[in-house]
Parts: C-alpha cells; structure tokens; sequence
C-alpha cells in the first residue's frame, strides 16, 4: 500500500511539473512590418516574450485585412495560446474578436485601438489618439504665434488613429479665429505618398503655414518636398517620435513630435497577454502616455525609441 501511495505521490508531482512547464506560444500578427514605428513594436515584442519564456510567432498581413483575418484564423488553428493584435482596419476586427473568442484564446490589440466593444479575455494596450492629435496642434500652434493655414496629413483612413487624431487637429484649429485648415489628404502613412501629395500643394500655390502630419513618416515626407521646393518657412509635425522623427528635430528640420512610447507599448502588451495566460484580472484599456518631442528636450527621448 505504501509502495502504490508513492506511486501516486510521484506520478502527481510529475504532473504538476508537467503542467507548470508548459511553455506558451504568443501568436504575433502585425499591420505592416514595413512601417517604421510597427517595426519598432516588433523588435520590442520580440525580446520581452524572449525575456518572459514565452514562444512566439510574428505574421506581417501586409496591410490587407483579409490576409490578416486569414493569419488569426491559422494561429488558432495552430493552437497558440495566445494572439496579440496590430489591426490593418480598427472597423475590421470582429471576425477576429469572434474566432479567439469561440476558441477560447485571450486576444490582445496593441497600438491601434479596436472600434468595438472588447469581450471578456480580451484587451487593449496603446495610447490615446485624439490626445496625441490635440497636443500636437496645440504645441504647433504655439510655434505659429496662433494664426495661419494648416495642412493635414492624415494616415491610412482605416484606422481609428488617423481619424481620432485628424479630428483633434482640426478641433484645436477651430479654437482659434486666425487659424484654419486649407488642406486635408491621406498620405497612408508613408513617407514617399507624402513626398507626393506635398509637392502636388505646393505645385498649386496653397498659402501654408504649417503641416501637421498623423505620424513622423509622412512628416519626413512633407519636409523632404518642402526641401525640394527650396521652402523654409513652412512648419512641420509630426507623431511618433522614432528615431528618424527625432533626428530631423534635432537637425532643425521638424518643428516638434510627440512621442509615442512603441517600447512601452509592446512590453505592456507581454505582459498583459503573460498575466491573461495566467488567468490574472487585467484591465480592458492600458494607456501608454504621450510626451511633447522639441529642438530644446529631444535628448531625453534617444534611447526610449
């Protein structure tokens, strides 16, 4: 009897170390690695899944959705898990919400936040769009002395970022009477798009005063078509703050941007998929706070990007 009760004694704790090994794959799928603040996530992701023993893998849905969609339903399939989220269309997600919900897989969006209501076991971790817009245009405008035409930017009109931060934008425009918006047009995103829609305003003689673009990308876009036109006057933001936005502010070239912590981002993500895998309570909406990127402070921002 003694014998058969260590047998189980043993057998029990085997499985218990059995279970407490367990290690769990992340599937990662991302809107576009080519984007540069994406790529910045990415590269974040994989160290703190790496650092927190979890195996992972990354998917680029090129930004198509449909490949996107596709992507999730492989991970499942896979048997991740887990999934964390960079949506190519925030209005797009819910045949994703609804195939890791019926799996019974936690699902986590980082960065672009989901235009619909999130389930149980889910989360979002990002920063707050119309907060980024509103302090840009209200720091842009202090640089303009509050008069002048503004030109908009606007990224990929899929996403919740480029709307909510074109809406703040306008919104601290329409404050001030000696100010307005003369242009608005999506560059996507990307800097050559900018290079591009910039010259066309510039072929056409719009009196702008300054730029303010949805992110740091399309800012270098506009700045490079300013530079070819031989045009030092107009003001540019931009949003973000990586490396390549804070080398043109530190160059004099961008007026200001703000910075959005990709770092804290993708660690925050980690952990709050680690603590769902976990069964630990989270919070369904984990902000990430902006900070105001200037000729006069951009040292403090080098390594956080």
């Amino acid at each position: 009897m003694k014998t058969r009760n260590l047998m189980i004694l043993l057998c029990s704790l085997l499985l218990s170390l059995s279970v407490s090994a367990k290690t769990f794959t992340v599937g990662v799928a991302l809107a576009n690695f080519d984007l540069n603040f994406v790529s910045i996530l990415r590269t974040q992701m994989e160290k703190e899944l790496k650092d927190n023993q979890l195996n992972s893998q990354f998917v680029d849905a090129k930004g198509d959705v449909a490949v996107q969609v596709q992507q999730i339903d492989d991970f499942i399939n896979q048997g991740v898990d887990a999934i964390i989220l960079n949506p190519v269309d925030t209005q797009g997600v819910q045949p994703m919400i609804a195939a890791a919900k019926n799996a019974g897989i936690p699902l986590v969006f980082v960065n672009r936040k989901p235009e619909v209501k999130l389930p149980e076991n889910m989360a979002y971790v990002g920063s707050d769009s119309a907060l980024g817009g509103q302090m840009q245009m209200e720091a842009l405008a202090k640089k303009m002395n509050y008069k002048g035409n503004v030109a908009i930017l606007m990224g990929a009109l899929s996403n919740e970022e480029a709307r909510e931060r074109t809406k703040a934008v306008e919104a601290v425009i329409a404050k001030y009477k000696d100010m307005k918006v003369i242009e608005k047009q999506s560059a996507k995103w990307q800097r050559n798009e900018a290079v591009d829609v910039v010259s066309s305003w510039l072929l056409n003689q719009r009196p702008i005063d300054a730029i303010a673009a949805n992110n740091d990308e399309m800012a270098i876009g506009a700045i490079m078509a300013l530079n070819q036109a031989k045009n030092e006057k107009v003001l540019v933001a931009g949003i973000d703050g990586t490396p390549d936005g804070q080398q043109f502010v530190k160059n004099g070239k961008m007026t200001l941007t703000i910075f959005q912590d990709a770092k804290g981002q993708a660690t925050g993500a980690v952990q709050v998929v680690k603590d769902l895998l976990e069964k630990k309570k989270v919070e369904t909406y984990n902000w990430v706070p902006y900070q105001t990127i200037t000729p006069e402070n951009y040292t403090q921002f080098a390594a956080k990007n």
